[in-house]
């Protein structure tokens, strides 16, 4: 099978850029390389520690190190030290991640050091991204890393079972629409499409990819791994609101909880959300368990919020309508299926469902009067 080669073989660095890098001191994962004041060299892995080794000597226990030795390489050729990029690109393979500042879930599964790294990229090392499902492998005998992009809901397919797509960029037309080609307005929605690979990345093309179909989420992954997420709070954000949307910030303080448990839970967003109604003031429903952070109320969030203001300005009214017992339970079975989006799966013969097509027009048919609306009688408060 066909693989691009993931670093020009032109710019590869070969054993005498890391005896160059030794004059400096080179520490990286697991391997330690110095050259001494005598102009000997000082090898450590930890399996073994070498002293007062000359130039070939020093070749030679390189050789005997071939993963440690290719690991640098290949880190060496990525580049970007310090980058979102290369940190993803590590936490993909487990790899440690040095710039990590705080505790963070996603990297609570440890680290694996080189040995251990290597078997299991030799197999392919997997990673879930929301709904994307990331492998890594080696790709020769030089430690290169090729990378694939897929659902997570097609890791047990075939490559020739899926649609095959060669370009990273294609991942924002797939990202677009749903499974059942409707628009996708918010992109980290539990609503990415199966069916498709994306094979033979470059470590580069990877994030390139993720970035399509989850913008921004690694970028502020990385900041929260270095404790440098800025978070703007609800009352730092519908402030600042201009336009139709500047009567946001006169939504009460219980509808945002409301909002927040309508919106921002992992049924209806990946990202976890971080931000509260304001700094010490926590909203009621859980952030969500995402690897990606939400760090501000997103524009689906703003545009939604304008509505329940509105709505939540009109003045609470009693009505009295009639209702069997099972009629009134209905009801609270149809807006739960409307609001966790079950209808779909309520089949024509599911009579049983409050929620059934039937079930609901037979309640319409008997309930709702000439204008089509529910029978009821308004009384004063």
């Amino acid at each position: 099978m066909y693989k691009r080669q993931l670093t020009v073989s032109d710019s590869t660095p070969g054993p005498e850029d890391l005896l160059a890098a030794a004059e400096g001191g080179l520490a990286f994962d697991g391997l330690s390389l110095e050259r001494a004041a005598d102009g000997a060299y000082v090898l450590e892995t930890p399996d073994a520690e070498r002293a007062e080794l000359e130039a070939e000597e020093l070749r030679a226990a390189l050789d005997s190190r071939p993963r440690y030795v290719s690991n640098w390489r290949y880190w060496d050729a990525i580049g970007g030290e310090g980058t979102a990029r290369r940190a993803f690109l590590r936490w993909c393979e487990r790899a440690p991640i040095a710039e990590a500042t705080v505790d963070h879930r996603t990297l609570e599964d440890g680290s694996l050091e080189v040995p251990a790294r290597y078997d299991a990229l030799a197999d392919g090392l997997e990673r879930e991204w929301g709904e994307l499902l990331i492998t890594v492998e080696l790709d020769g005998g030089e430690g290169e890393r090729v990378y694939e992009l897929r659902h997570v809901d097609d890791a047990d397919r075939a490559r020739g079972e899926l649609e095959v797509r060669d370009d990273p960029r294609e991942a924002r037309e797939l990202a677009t629409y749903d499974e059942d080609g409707r628009y996708r307005p918010l992109k980290t929605a539990p609503s990415l499409r199966s069916g498709w690979i994306l094979p033979d990345l470059t470590g580069r093309e990877l994030v390139e990819g993720v970035d399509f179909f989850y913008p921004a989420t690694i970028a502020n992954w990385y900041r929260e791994l270095r404790g440098e997420l800025d978070v703007d709070h609800w009352t730092e954000t519908a402030p600042r609101q201009t336009g139709i949307y500047d009567v946001i910030d006169e939504l009460p303080r219980e509808a945002v909880d409301w909002m927040a448990e309508a919106c921002c839970v992992d049924s209806q967003c990946l990202r976890r959300r971080e931000w509260e109604y304001d700094d010490g003031d926590a909203l009621a429903p859980e952030g969500g368990e995402g690897p990606f952070p939400c760090r501000e109320p997103c524009s689906l969030v703003i545009a939604a919020a304008r509505q329940w203001t509105i709505l939540e300005s009109e003045d609470e009214r009693t009505y009295e309508l009639e209702l069997t017992t099972s009629e009134f339970n209905q009801l609270s079975e149809l807006i739960d299926a409307v609001a966790d989006g079950r209808t779909d799966e309520i089949r024509e013969a599911d009579v049983g469902d409050g929620a059934n097509r039937y079930r609901a027009r037979y309640l319409r048919a008997k309930r709702f009067d000439e204008d089509g609306g529910l029978e009821a009688v308004e009384r004063e408060n």
